[in-house]
């Protein structure tokens, strides 16, 4: 494993096939995946898209992209990203080369802890019903862990329960009681749901009042995943700008995403450009970490960067990604997509938390490219030739007309669709 390296230069002005080559290279993949990752029979068939969803008429592609230069606790990986958005891929990729320069990423992550929640209203006594709760601890712990016993003989199930009181609500007050249980490499969604369910009639008989809601939470902020990067001021510089200028320009960057939660919105969209397409990969639920990052960007009451970018004292950006990664690595359709288990291999994870802290890698290099492109010229430039190529063939260009097309439009600075058609006409004469 320690001899793979993420570094495969050139890499980008390979073919699709030629590329997947270089990847079976790296991590030994076999025939089989890799007629799955290209895209050939068998990725998802519509009798099994018939089982994962309702109303099922077909499926839908989208583009596999990998992320090359990730160097993870002295681990190289490369990097399978799902997503429509142009740049990402490479944005991301050569951000984990500057980061590269200064030795990778280093991550760490929490136990894999989730919360289940249980809405109780009609309580005559509220303080006195948290009381009683808490009180039959070892009865609640029991009953929900009865219905997970083959997360319990893996080390994991409900560890704990807190009972919180609030005492106005546009309904009246309630007691929310939080089962706090250990996911190990699930996610852990259906059995939590489980769980909750299960405790429901105890703690109704405990309270005298009536369960509602029993739901687990999105916002997983006990089940955390972290990276730490170093970037030499040398690495930044690009295009004749001293990297100590671009430097200069990311920390401002930095500093009005820190303040201004207009500006952290979109910064942090730019962290997940990095992490959703991890996750859609790996075939988890990118809607739960979207509403998991945006919850905790807020948790100070003020929405503000999930990242933060320092000068340490030799001058280097440091950069730091702390936030809430409720991914798995069993159930569900990671075990049911054919790519999604596919991705899983080439990542080489061996649990879910590893998981989770190589998707905030990702994040962290996402949130770099796209801070380094604004301070550097402006997020629009690193755009325009994937765009151009998009608008070409939208207009109705192929092969190598596609290229000649966007490389025209680029140069008028043109890229627009009736500029595209009088030129797919033009080259078609």
């Amino acid at each position: 494993m320690g001899t793979k390296n993420s570094r495969l230069q050139g890499f980008y002005q390979l073919n699709p096939f030629e590329r997947l080559q270089a990847v079976k290279s790296f991590d030994g993949l076999c025939d089989e995946d890799l007629r799955i990752l290209h895209g050939g029979h068998g990725v998802l068939s519509v009798e099994r898209a018939d089982k994962m969803i309702e109303n099922v008429i077909g499926t839908y592609n989208l583009p596999l992209g990998v992320a090359t230069n990730f160097r993870i606790n002295g681990r190289d990986h490369l990097i399978p990203m799902v997503v429509e958005e142009p740049s990402i891929v490479a944005g991301a990729s050569y951000a984990a080369k500057m980061i590269r320069d200064g030795g990778g990423f280093e991550t760490s992550s929490t136990d894999p802890l989730m919360i289940g929640q249980v809405q109780i209203v009609g309580v005559h006594a509220p303080h006195s019903a948290r009381h009683d709760i808490l009180s039959h601890r070892d009865e609640i712990l029991r009953i929900a862990n009865a219905q997970s016993r083959s997360l319990v003989t893996l080390g994991g199930g409900a560890r704990d329960l807190e009972v919180h009181l609030h005492p106005t609500s546009p309904m009246g007050p309630m007691l929310v009681m939080h089962l706090i249980v250990d996911c190990r490499d699930a996610m852990g969604a259906n059995a939590i749901n489980s769980m909750c369910e299960a405790v429901a009639p105890l703690i109704e008989q405990i309270t005298q009042g009536r369960v509602y809601l029993r739901i687990l939470s999105n916002l997983s902020d006990r089940r955390l995943a972290r990276t730490r990067c170093v970037v030499p001021v040398k690495s930044l510089a690009r295009d004749g700008l001293p990297g100590e200028e671009v430097a200069e320009g990311i920390m401002w960057a930095y500093a009005f995403a820190a303040v201004d939660p207009y500006r952290a919105t979109t910064h942090n969209k730019g962290i997940l450009n990095g992490i959703d397409p991890v996750i859609v990969a790996t075939g988890n639920d990118w809607r739960a970490i979207e509403a998991g990052a945006h919850a905790y960007a807020a948790r100070s009451g003020q929405y503000t960067s999930l990242s933060v970018w320092e000068r340490d004292e030799h001058g280097n950006l440091v950069g730091t990604l702390e936030m809430p990664m409720a991914v798995g690595i069993v159930g569900g359709a990671t075990k049911v997509h054919p790519a999604a288990q596919t991705a899983l291999k080439l990542l080489g994870v061996k649990t879910a938390s590893e998981l989770g802290e190589i998707a905030v890698c990702a994040g962290l290099a996402s949130n770099l490219a796209a801070m380094r492109a604004l301070a550097c010229e402006g997020i629009n430039r690193g755009h325009m030739g994937l765009h151009a190529r998009q608008i070409a063939m939208a207009a109705g260009a192929h092969g190598h007309i596609v290229d000649e097309v966007a490389r025209r439009m680029v140069e008028e600075r043109n890229i627009k669709p009736a500029r595209a058609q009088e030129l797919v006409a033009e080259l078609h004469r």
